[in-house]
């Protein structure tokens, strides 16, 4: 799996407002500087995010944006359907919608235990958790074997 710039960016501005001890909104341009994100590119972001009910901007002297729903409540998966589409797609394509001749069809098995391997770490780290630095076991677990950090 390739996480893309717009997924990393939109979690890191995620953390960013679950982060505040005040709740109050943050601008985009705060966003942007505290996560180095391009200003252009976090605003479509957040407009991906906002249609997808993840944040809501907040208009007036004291406006921004700020999580919508609780942070606990929004996984990394919702942030990267909202911002990318499926966790795993094949030709653009959900892996249970790809066709494969016989001698290929095996393919379609991987595809599907990458997707569920994926939504077992996506979908159990909530927004508030990133932000509290507070990972569940299931996730540190997975970080613990030296052989999970090298490269192959």
């Amino acid at each position: 799996m390739r996480v893309s710039a717009k997924s990393d960016y939109a979690l890191r501005a995620l953390i960013a407002m679950a982060g505040r001890s005040d709740g109050r909104a943050v601008s985009a341009e705060e966003l942007g500087r505290l996560q180095d994100i391009p200003h252009g590119f976090l605003q479509a972001i957040l407009a991906d995010l906002r249609r997808a009910g993840i944040v809501m901007s907040q208009r007036g002297q004291s406006g921004g944006w700020r999580m919508a729903r609780e942070a606990d409540g929004v996984s990394v998966a919702d942030v990267i359907r909202a911002v990318d589409g499926p966790l795993v797609s094949v030709y653009g394509l959900r892996p249970e919608a790809v066709n494969y001749n016989d001698d290929a069809e095996v393919l379609q098995h991987v595809w599907i235990a990458a997707r569920r391997a994926l939504r077992e770490v996506f979908e159990d780290v909530s927004i508030q958790q990133l932000a509290d630095g507070q990972l569940p076991d299931a996730v540190t677990s997975r970080t613990a074997d030296d052989d999970a950090w090298a490269p192959h």
